[in-house]
């Protein structure tokens, strides 16, 4: 940390935020399928941890044992982040919302899923005091509640809930169309306090990557779409001053 803000530890994104996210905000991190989000919220997380802050992502899409280790595969020099899970400084766990998908479930049922999950995080960041937590993804809380108005009054709920906490968190979301020319929110996004947005563009052997900061309250914070690179050391944003280098 520094001042108001949380580093996220990623340096050229932390040059886009002006110091980095202001603290206590909430991030809506969204992108298309393989850009990248919960590798960059992971090494968010990481270099929290490594700072000697309390770390927590909560995944509602995948096992932590799985986040765990396509974290490790795709940042092969990040070695120490088993002893940074041992000392619980990096905080992995969820809720299987998958299995609840497929089970059909009711829509009251669907609304005490969705309960309890607030619950399990308020809990987690109350025995754990992180400083920083990541929620993998907000998609997957769409699909549950399988309803426009029910889903917006629940992130109006999720919201509220991170703001009492003065948690700094980042909320994955995916993009229907990840090109920037095709860009659409979803209303609710406008609740949480930045935009941060991932595109996507052309074949697979040939794709372009780059990201955007659309809002951020509490800081002066660039308007260029960046390119960036996911290397084995961490996200490579490449800023307009390394592109001059």
């Amino acid at each position: 940390m520094d001042g108001d803000f949380v580093k996220t530890g990623i340096e050229g994104l932390d040059q886009m935020l002006n110091g980095g996210i202001p603290r206590g905000n909430q991030v809506v991190l969204a992108g298309g399928p393989g850009a990248g989000k919960t590798l960059l919220s992971f090494e968010f997380l990481y270099r929290n941890a490594k700072a000697g802050n309390t770390s927590l992502l909560f995944a509602l899409e995948e096992e932590p044992e799985r986040v765990l280790m396509n974290a490790k595969k795709a940042f092969t020099s990040f070695t120490d982040i088993d002893e940074l899970v041992k000392s619980k400084k990096l905080i992995i766990d969820g809720e299987d919302l998958v299995g609840v998908l497929r089970s059909g479930a009711s829509s009251d049922s669907s609304q005490y899923e969705f309960g309890k999950i607030v619950s399990d995080i308020e809990s987690l960041v109350s025995s754990s005091k992180a400083n920083a937590i990541v929620i993998d993804s907000i998609s997957v809380l769409d699909l549950l509640l399988n309803e426009p108005l029910a889903y917006r009054r629940s992130m109006l709920a999720l919201a509220s809930n991170l703001r009492r906490l003065g948690i700094t968190s980042i909320l994955t979301s995916e993009l229907q169309n990840p090109e920037r020319s095709k860009l659409q929110f979803q209303t609710e996004f406008f609740l949480f306090d930045g935009i941060i947005v991932m595109y996507g563009k052309g074949e697979e052997e040939k794709r372009e990557q780059a990201m955007e900061v659309i809002k951020m309250r509490g800081t002066k914070h660039s308007f260029v779409t960046t390119p960036y690179d996911i290397t084995q050391d961490g996200i490579n944003v490449i800023t307009p001053e390394d592109m001059a280098l």
